[in-house]
Formats: C-alpha cells, structure tokens, sequence
C-alpha cells in the first residue's frame, strides 16, 4: 500500500473520529459551569486600570 493512500485511509477513518472528539471538548469545555465567570473576567482584562 501507498504511503498517500494509508495516510488517505486513516484520514477517513480515525482522523475524522479524532476532530470529532477535539470538537466536542471544545464544546463541553465551553459551556461547562464555571465557564461564565472567567469568561467575564477575561473580557474585563483590558478595561482594567493598571
């Protein structure tokens, strides 16, 4: 077998599996609890005085 087309194969398969995990994180990572407060502390970051 070709090295394009194992690469093409796994890319189909497990690469696809793999997106969809990392995606999911991000989106449990997101709207999990806790999230809020840091998000509205991060975005008062550059209205801080120094």
């Amino acid at each position: 077998m070709e090295t394009y087309t194992a690469m093409r194969h796994f890319a189909d398969s497990w690469g696809v599996l793999a997106m969809t995990l990392y995606f999911l994180g991000v989106v449990v990572f997101i709207f999990r609890p806790g999230a809020t407060n840091a998000a509205v502390e991060a975005s008062a970051i550059p209205l801080k005085e120094d």
